[in-house]
């Protein structure tokens, strides 16, 4: 039997046309997109590389148009940012501040919210609501008072007192209660008829199930204390106690023409955050998923 070949219709010839304009749609919008995905990448990454670019150019300011790549590449500005300065000791400073900080937001926080999340009390959401109102008020209203208290206990210039106003924070109880009422009270339950108490259901149970929301309040807790400015700077009267947003701040004041140390200091403050957040990135997507932060 002869075939016979069925010329297309023109309906079916329409639908053809018609998915091949949507395909060809897509394509155009996925292809500007991806182009303005990378005109927004490049456009935040290049402060950044000229901050890298002006350290490596001995004698080089802001008043010029900055150069894409340095003419005579070298590492003077860092070797005198760290002989001519006590830098080393003020970034010691200030990985001390942060790691202290990050601990004890961890343990306070995530105990707290155990509390709020699993602990049945009288008043449980008033004192909780009346916990996260304290987010609403800024550093700015309480340092007069902080310091009034402070001073009084004499811990002014010492680093337990720049460290006991940053030991608990709202934002840390939040974040964890909701990542542990994201977590099936059957574990509980479960352990309990273990012979399980609150502190093993705690650590054993609730802990391991919010890791990313632990590695969240991590790297939000040692950037808001790395990057913390304003209350290092009134505290810490010394020196030698300075942190690094303090001491660069005093640095462009002294080389208010050397802006390759300046740009250096810069690069110094920023990597440590730059390696955290790459090294914990994948914990922070999904710990800001889980708990719904927006």
């Amino acid at each position: 039997m002869a075939e016979t070949t069925l010329a297309p219709t023109p309906a079916r010839a329409g639908g053809i046309r018609h998915r091949t304009d949507a395909a060809r749609a897509a394509l155009a919008r996925s292809v500007l997109l991806h182009v303005v995905m990378v005109l927004g990448a490049l456009a935040m990454f290049f402060p950044f590389y000229w901050t890298v670019v002006t350290s490596l150019s001995p004698g080089s300011g802001l008043g010029s148009t900055p150069s894409i790549v340095p003419d005579d590449p070298s590492i003077e500005a860092y070797q005198r940012l760290f002989a001519d300065l006590p830098f080393a000791r003020v970034v010691g400073n200030s990985l001390l501040l942060a790691t202290v900080t990050t601990l004890a937001q961890l343990f306070t926080s995530a105990t707290a919210a155990y509390a709020f999340s699993r602990l049945p009390f009288r008043g449980r959401t008033v004192v909780f609501g009346i916990y996260l109102a304290t987010m609403m008020i800024p550093l700015q209203v309480l340092v007069v008072p902080l310091f009034a208290e402070l001073r009084a206990w004499g811990l002014v210039d010492t680093y337990l007192g720049a460290l006991l106003p940053t030991l608990a924070a709202a934002f840390g109880v939040f974040l964890l209660r909701q990542a542990m009422n994201q977590v099936p009270v059957e574990l509980d339950e479960a352990a309990a008829l273990d012979g399980a108490g609150h502190f093993r259901i705690f650590w054993t149970v609730i802990l391991p199930n919010i890791r990313p929301a632990l590695a969240t309040l991590a790297v939000f807790a040692f950037m808001g204390s790395w990057n913390s400015f304003l209350w290092p700077l009134v505290v810490l009267r010394s020196p030698e106690l300075q942190t690094l947003p303090v001491a660069l701040a005093g640095l462009q004041g002294q080389y208010t023409t050397q802006w390759d140390i300046v740009m250096a200091g810069s690069v110094v403050s920023i990597l440590p955050m730059l390696a955290i957040y790459l090294f914990a990135q994948k914990y922070v997507i999904q710990g800001v998923a889980n708990t719904g932060i927006k």
